[in-house]
Parts: C-alpha cells; structure tokens; sequence
C-alpha cells in the first residue's frame, strides 16, 4: 500500500493533517490504536468541559431568583452528569471518524511503528501486521500526565484521567497545582460542593497569565469556598487507605491538609517512545521531539506536531501545526503556524482567556507599552445577564495590538475576534472602524476612542 502520508496518532493534530492533506488530494492513512480524538476527546478538553457545563448549570439557578424565576428541588445528580460526559466523549470521537472518512482518508485500527522514513507497521489487537509505503510520515503521539518525583498514583492519590473515571465524588479534595487543569477541576468541584483545597508553588494561581487576570480568579474561586496556597511547596503526599495528608511548607511554616482524595495536576509531558526515535536517530530532548519551522525532524519526510513537540499543549496548536504541514506538502504552503498568536482558554467561572503577550512579558522585551482595561461591569449586557466580575485588558505598542487578557463570562467566546486582531497586527485606527452591534458584550472589545486631528 503506498501512500503519500501516513499519520501515527488520530488526536487534533493528527487528524487535522490527515483530513487537510486528503482534501488537498494526497492519498492519505491514519494510525489510531484505540483513541479517535487522542487525549482532548478521552480524557481532556471533551470531557472536562462536558462536566463543567453541568456545574455551570447547576450553579446559575442560584441567580435565577433575583430575575423573577423561582425553582424548587434542585438537586445535583452526578451518575447522570458522568452519563452526559460519556456521551459528549462518544459524539466528539465519533465526529473524528466520520469527518475522516468523509474527506477520503483511510483509517487503520491498530498501532503504528516506523520502520523507516518510507515504511510503517500497523499492529492490529489480534496481531496482524499492515506494512503501509509512505513518502511521508507525520508522528502525533499526544502527550501523557507529567509525574511528580516521589509520588505515586493510588486508590487516593488521582490524575485527570482517573479523576474522570470516579464514579462518586469524594466530599474534599487537595489539587496539586493551580495551573489551567488544577483549576478547572477545583471549579467543578467545588461549584458542587466537594471542599476543595489547591496547592501552587508559584505566587498565584494560572503562573503564566496576567497578575491581575489571577488574582479576579482567586477571588472568584475563594467564593465559592476553595482554599488556595500560592508559594507552597509540596514535602510530601500519603496515601493514608481512608484519605490522604499532604505536607507543605509556606514561608517557612510547615502545615497539614488532609482530604478524602488528592488530584495531581501538575501538566502534562509529550509522550516520546525513546527507543523507536533512537532507532530512527530521530532527534528529541527532554521538552519533546525537535522540529525546524516547517515541523520537519531532522530526518527528511518525517514530521512531528502537536503535543509531542513540546511547547505549548493545546489541542489548537496542534491543529494549526496540522494544517500548515499539510498546506507545506500538499497546498500552496500559504498556512502558517505562529507559536506568538496561539490563544490559550482556562473554561473556569469565570473564564480567562489570552492571546499575544502579557503586560510582564511585553516589558522584558522592552517594549513601550500602552495599557486599557475596560470591566464588565461597564457592559449592559453583562449586567443584564448578570454575569459579575471581569475585565478585558489589552496592550498596544506603536499603536498596534499585541495582547488581550480577558476574563470574563464568555471570554473564551470573546478571545476568538482578538486572535484575528492581533495575528493581523491591527492597530487602533483599524479596530475603531469596528462596528459591533449593541446591545452585546462584545462591545467590552472595542478600544479607547483613538482622538488625533490628522485626517490622512
């Protein structure tokens, strides 16, 4: 069978490559063992966010009453918000198939070894063996949980896949870590009413965003009862057979927290198989497989994208390095994947959202930045639909837009039109000739009105 590319590994990046080539009319393969969709469909972005609507849900009928609506009996029934879970799980994998299919390229059910630049092996569950001809290969091995030295998964002590799989919430939880997951979980949790506890050992909480889009956040998660150690490290964590006890030090001061479980969400790692890439003297490094800019190994005609490239692991990324590799083979190599204007979501409540550089980092390079933050309060909108706390902050430089910071109800809905802004380099005479309908929240996104007598 000869193909003009194979791709081992069916997640985001994966597919998308395959589907884009396909359509770009090569004869195209994809390599899955078991998972279509990879990690954001099974046990990440999917089923996540299924679980957040529900408490999102659950939580808004609380503000129901103050807009004339009086609903009695509510109740949360989590067996039922796993059923819907699942189910979201099932529709995004089966959407995977089926776009594939659609596009015409061949799906084969096994796993996938590279033998060589031109050859890979499929291993099917029962053992038979598919050797596929390629002129290319595109590897998409997804990512894994990151371990933390010295701790071991147990009955008590979870990650975020054996989170997902928990058929019983435990009545109080520690999360170890406050970065995008750590908080994500403690939001649903603690919105139904397990106690939850989050250990960060940076100063706040979302290390890598705005100062001040953490700290809204903290506040908002400390409402609703979450209790948040920042500048805590970890000493140790023990499984005690009916709970767990984690000690921690704090400017010195030692303490104990103890819970029914804790969930170690400390990030995730690309998942590299070191002897197959020694093999093929594929080159790799601790932060994951090295690639040049057109996501080119240094083996000619085989390629890496996605989560086991290191950076940034996001499913959109992926997708992005999918379909500029597919437009570099096979199209007019006209799609570009800009690692500086990736947006990056955390579907907390409220949400916080960003693209392009933070305040603090728009200053280590030395830029001459202007600030403008506008709130939600501002917005109709936002006070109609009762939406609370939130704020849009962006950052201009030479009068161009290079970062948005929102955080918000919606904002992962809102970041959408500034990713555009900002990958375009739009500067405030193109963005006050924006029109936005009103009454919407969008409005929250036009700037500060951009006042000169000049009439070029």
């Amino acid at each position: 069978m000869h193909y003009d590319l194979v791709v081992i590994g069916a997640g985001p990046g994966g597919h998308a490559v395959a589907e884009n080539a396909s359509r770009l009319g090569a004869r195209v393969a994809i390599v899955e063992k078991d998972k279509w969709g990879g990690v954001c469909t099974h046990c990440g972005c999917i089923p996540t966010k299924a679980l957040l609507a529900c408490s999102r849900r659950y939580t808004e009928t609380r503000k129901l009453k103050r807009m004339g609506i009086s609903i009695n009996g509510i109740s949360a029934d989590f067996p039922m918000m796993k059923r819907h879970q699942q189910q979201m799980v099932k529709v995004s994998a089966l959407g995977v198939r089926e776009t594939l299919e659609d596009a015409g390229v061949e799906r084969k059910e096994g796993e996938g070894f590279i033998l060589s630049p031109g050859e890979v092996e499929v291993v099917s569950s029962d053992d038979t063996k598919d050797h596929l001809q390629t002129k290319n290969i595109v590897i998409a091995w997804g990512s894994e949980p990151a371990v933390i030295p010295g701790i071991e998964i147990s009955g008590r002590i979870l990650n975020s896949r054996d989170f997902l799989a928990l058929e019983k919430l435990p009545r109080s939880a520690i999360i170890v870590g406050g970065g995008a997951i750590g908080v994500e979980f403690a939001t649903f949790m603690a919105e139904l009413g397990v106690k939850v506890t989050i250990v960060e050992l940076m100063n706040q909480v979302l290390p890598t965003e705005e100062k001040d889009a953490a700290q809204l956040l903290t506040g908002e998660l400390k409402k609703i009862d979450i209790d948040i150690y920042t500048s805590t490290s970890m000493k140790s964590l023990t499984d005690t057979g009916d709970g767990v006890m984690l000690r921690s030090t704090h400017k010195n001061q030692t303490q104990e927290i103890v819970a029914e479980n804790a969930l170690i969400c400390a990030g995730r790692k690309p998942l590299l198989r070191n002897e197959e890439l020694d093999r093929l003297s594929i080159q790799y490094n601790r932060k994951g497989i090295v690639v040049d800019d057109y996501q080119m190994t240094n083996i000619d005609n085989i390629f890496a994208i996605g989560d086991v490239t290191g950076g940034i692991l996001l499913a959109h990324r992926a997708m992005a390095q999918g379909r500029a590799v597919a437009s570099n083979l096979f199209g007019d190599c006209s799609v570009k994947c800009r690692e500086e204007i990736i947006p990056s979501v955390v579907y907390t409540h409220p949400n916080v959202a960003r693209v392009g550089l933070t305040e603090e980092k728009a200053l280590e390079q030395g830029l001459k930045i202007k600030v403008e933050r506008v709130g939600y309060g501002g917005n109709i909108i936002a006070r109609t639909e009762l939406m609370g706390n939130g704020f849009v902050k962006t950052l201009f430089s030479d009068g161009r837009l290079i970062g948005v910071t929102i955080v918000g109800d919606k904002a992962s809905e809102l970041i959408a039109p500034m990713s555009m802004a900002v990958a375009n380099g739009m500067g405030k005479r193109e963005l006050q000739n924006w029109i936005i309908p009103h009454p919407t929240l969008s409005e929250l996104l036009r700037p500060a009105p951009f006042l000169t007598k000049d009439c070029e």
